[in-house]
C-alpha cells in the first residue's frame, strides 16, 4: 500500500508549510508563531483546538463516534544553531535553526490531520499533540505535568522522528529501550592558585581536573556491567585567565547516558567517589552536582508490533527494520510513554551526505518524506480506530 493518493495531492502544499516553518525557527517555549499557524490550520480543517498547554503547546482533537482514543505527537521547537545551508528558505532568525527536522514533523502531522478530517475513516478520537521544547527543555514533561492525559485521554500514544541515513520510504524501530536517559553534572574543584613557575606553592586544580576526567572513563569500562550500556562524557572545562597562573578553581561540565535507573545511580555514586578521592589526595576541595534529565525512552511491546505492521502495510516488511540498535541520544517523548502505552518510530530522511546530520548547521529535512510521514500517521489512526 503506497502513499495515499489524496495525501500525495497535498505534497506541494505541505512543502510550502514546511519551508515556512524552517524559515521562522523558534526555540523552547517560544514557538508562538509556529503554534498560531498550527492552530489556524487545525481550525481550517474543522478540528477542535486547545492552545496554551505547556505554554505554547497545541492540541487538536478530532472525534468520529464512540471508540478508543489515541495521541499522535509532533515536536515543534528549533535549536540554537547558526544555519549554514544557504537555502532560499534558510532561517531568518540569526542563531536559530530547524536542525533536527521538527519543521518536518509538524508538517507531516498537519498533513495527516487534514486528510483524517476530510475522510473520517475511523471511529473514536484522535488527539494531535504539537509539543514545544523537546530539545533538552522538557516540553513533554511539562505537558504531562499540566494534565495532558487528564484533559485529552489517550489509550495509546505514538511519536515519530526523521532519521538521516535511513533511505526514503523506510522505517526503523525496536522494542523496549530505544533512546537513552540522561543526566548533567557540574564539578567545581577548588585548590590554591599560584604562579605557574612555582607550582609547589599551590594546589594545582588543572592537574586534579585532568586526573578526575581520566578516571571517569573507568566507570563504564570497569564499574558498569559490560551489557548495560552507558556513557560518561566531560564536555566543558573552565578555569584560569592567564597562561602563567594556576587557577584557584576549575569547573567541569558534562553528561551521562544510560538505559537503566540503577546504572544512573551507579554512575553518580562512582563520579562522586572519584572526585572526592582525587581532590582529597591533592588537598583540594570540591562541590558536585548531578542532575537527572530525560528518562529512557521505552517502546511498549504490543504497540511496537502494531506500528511495525502499519509501516509494513505501507512500504513492505523488508523496508521496516524492527531491530534498530538503540541510541544514546535522548528524547522527551519518553515522558509520554511513561504515562501511556505507545511506540516511537524513525522514518527515513534519505542520505545524510556527510555533515547533513541532525543538529548540524548544514542539515535540512527532506520534503520528499512528507507524504510518506503523513500517510503513516493516517494509516496508523485508521488501523488503531477501525470503523
Amino acid at each position: 500500500m503506497p502513499v495515499i493518493n489524496r495525501i500525495a495531492d497535498y505534497h506541494d502544499e505541505m512543502t510550502e508549510w514546511r519551508q515556512d516553518f524552517h524559515a521562522h525557527p523558534e526555540t523552547a517555549f517560544e514557538e508562538t508563531r509556529t503554534a498560531a499557524i498550527i492552530a489556524d490550520k487545525l481550525r481550517e480543517f474543522s478540528i477542535d483546538v486547545h492552545e496554551g498547554l505547556a505554554g505554547t503547546g497545541v492540541i487538536g482533537t478530532l472525534s468520529n463516534g464512540d471508540g478508543p482514543s489515541i495521541g499522535l505527537r509532533a515536536d515543534m521547537d528549533a535549536l540554537d544553531i547558526l544555519e549554514k545551508t544557504n537555502l532560499p528558505y534558510a532561517s531568518t532568525h540569526a542563531g536559530k535553526m530547524h536542525a533536527c527536522g521538527h519543521d518536518g514533523h509538524v508538517t507531516m502531522l498537519l498533513g495527516a490531520a487534514k486528510y483524517l478530517a476530510e475522510t473520517k475513516n475511523f471511529k473514536g478520537t484522535i488527539h494531535f499533540i504539537f509539543q514545544p521544547a523537546e530539545e533538552l527543555a522538557g516540553g513533554g514533561r511539562k505537558m504531562v505535568q499540566e494534565g495532558l492525559f487528564d484533559q485529552f485521554p489517550c489509550d495509546q500514544v505514538f511519536g515519530m522522528h526523521n532519521r538521516p541515513g535511513l533511505p526514503l520510504g523506510e522505517f526503523a524501530i525496536c522494542t523496549g529501550p530505544m533512546m537513552a536517559g540522561n543526566a548533567e553534572f557540574e564539578i567545581r574543584i577548588t585548590g590554591k592558585g599560584c604562579h605557574a613557575a612555582s607550582p609547589h606553592l599551590g594546589i594545582d586544580t588543572v592537574v586534579v581536573a585532568a586526573e578526575i576526567i581520566c578516571c571517569f572513563q573507568t566507570i563504564t569500562s570497569r564499574n558498569i556491567h559490560p551489557l548495560k550500556s552507558s556513557v560518561v562524557s566531560v564536555t566543558q572545562i573552565h578555569g584560569g585567565d592567564a597562561m602563567n597562573v594556576i587557577p584557584d578553581d576549575v569547573v567541569l561540565h558534562g553528561t551521562a547516558r544510560f538505559f537503566l535507573p540503577e546504572v544512573m545511580e551507579e554512575i553518580e555514586s562512582r563520579m562522586r567517589q572519584i572526585s572526592e578521592g582525587i581532590c582529597s589526595a591533592h588537598g583540594a576541595s570540591m562541590t558536585f552536582e548531578f542532575t537527572p534529565g530525560y528518562p529512557c525512552l521505552v517502546n511498549h511491546e504490543t504497540e511496537t508490533e502494531f506500528v511495525k505492521s502499519v509501516a509494513a502495510d505501507i512500504v513492505g516488511g523488508d523496508k521496516v527494520d524492527g531491530n534498530l540498535i538503540p541510541t544514546m541520544g535522548v528524547e522527551d517523548f519518553s515522558y509520554l510513554l511513561n504515562e501511556r502505552p505507545g511506540a516511537y518510530i524513525n522514518i527515513g530522511n534519505g542520505p545524510s551526505d556527510g555533515d547533513k546530520v541532525l543538529h548540524n548547521p548544514h542539515y535540512n529535512f527532506n520534503d520528499d518524506a512528507l507524504p510518506m510521514g503523513a500517510t503513516y500517521w493516517s494509516r496508523l489512526a485508521e488501523t488503531a480506530l477501525p470503523r
